[in-house]
């Protein structure tokens, strides 16, 4: 068992509980970590035999463009279901997704949830 980290995925997306934050838009920095069986990759050295980071970057993109969310957990939610809709091999996967600068009257970095959902469930 291991983990594939995929860190800090930049995304310029129209999430938000306020109309504003759907029409102007914001930051967004998504992690995933994935859960898995690393040996029969790492022993074969193949890209058909582990849990392919592209394809998972590319599940995490559309949903970020996809649907517009009120919440960060509705993001977290559509994401984990996508993955495991379309991916195989993934035992446990934990997404983390940051709203950067959000609009909360002071100076704040970020908002984030961080969800996570085994295999199954």
């Amino acid at each position: 068992m291991g983990k594939i980290i995929i860190e800090a995925m930049e995304f310029y997306a129209f999430h938000g509980h306020y109309q504003e934050e759907q029409i102007v838009g914001n930051r967004f920095l998504v992690d995933l970590e994935m859960e898995t069986d690393l040996s029969t990759p790492a022993r074969s050295d193949k890209l058909d035999d582990a849990v392919n980071y592209q394809q998972a970057y590319q599940i995490i993109k559309n949903e970020m463009r996809r649907t517009k969310s009120k919440l960060l957990e509705n993001i977290g939610k559509r994401i984990l279901d996508a993955l495991y809709a379309d991916m195989e091999g993934i035992e446990k996967a934990t997404i983390r997704v940051r709203k950067l600068n959000p609009p909360m009257g002071g100076p704040i970095k970020s908002v984030g949830i961080t969800m996570s959902r085994k295999q199954g469930e």
